[in-house]
């Protein structure tokens, strides 16, 4: 019993980062579906690869930051700061990335795939890179 009793002593934390990672991630997919000129989900609902994969490297690109700000929080505070910081960088990356492509709010609804691909994977990137520089 004593096992089980160590094994779960961090299980209210768990929760409670968990949680509060859910909400960053929702707080993000409001945000970043609000910014786009286009409705993601329901391109994704068409069966739009396109906008499938700009959204899923927009999301890839905000968890991968995410848990590293968990992995390496001293707090909730500290975790949910650099959560903010995740969301903000990657909503920027993605203005870059509509100012790098000529015809962008075009490209996406149109199932352009090579610009979901690059959005993507740049916001991937970018997440990839904020992650390591949250190694502090």
């Amino acid at each position: 019993m004593e096992f089980l009793k160590l094994t779960l002593g961090g299980f209210d934390d768990f929760l409670v980062y968990f949680v509060t990672s859910l909400v960053l991630l929702a707080v993000f997919l409001l945000i970043y579906l609000r910014v786009t000129p286009y409705r993601e989900i329901a391109l994704i609902r068409e069966g739009n690869a396109a906008a499938a994969a700009s959204l899923s490297g927009a999301l890839l690109g905000f968890v991968l930051p995410l848990a590293s700000a968990v992995a390496h929080s001293v707090n909730l505070l500290d975790m949910a700061i650099w959560g903010a910081i995740a969301l903000v960088v990657q909503i920027v990356a993605y203005g870059v990335a509509r100012m790098m492509i000529p015809g962008f709010a075009r490209g996406i609804p149109a199932g352009n795939t090579a610009e979901g691909v690059f959005v993507g994977a740049l916001s991937l990137g970018i997440g990839i890179l904020n992650a390591a520089s949250m190694t502090y």
